[in-house]
């Protein structure tokens, strides 16, 4: 099942309105994504809970309509 790099990007713009956000599909199949997130919200968040936010906002699709997604998150410099 894919999803497309449109949908990626508004489920985590909702979950983070400030987010710049670049997402590239790697295999050209809607399916394989890498996401670079800069928000506000990661500012003193260690990383594994930054990308568990991301998931959380992704709303059940990672796994499913989303097969992988390579995540780099950060805080605004």
């Amino acid at each position: 099942m894919a999803m497309p790099a449109g949908e990626i990007e508004a489920l985590i713009r909702a979950a983070f309105p400030d987010a710049k956000i670049a997402i590239e599909d790697l295999a050209g199949d809607n399916d394989h994504f890498a996401a670079n997130i800069v928000s506000e919200a990661f500012r003193g968040v260690p990383r594994v809970r930054q990308h568990q936010m991301v998931y959380a906002a992704l709303q059940g699709r990672m796994g499913n309509a989303l097969h992988a997604l390579a995540l780099q998150t950060s805080a605004p410099e």
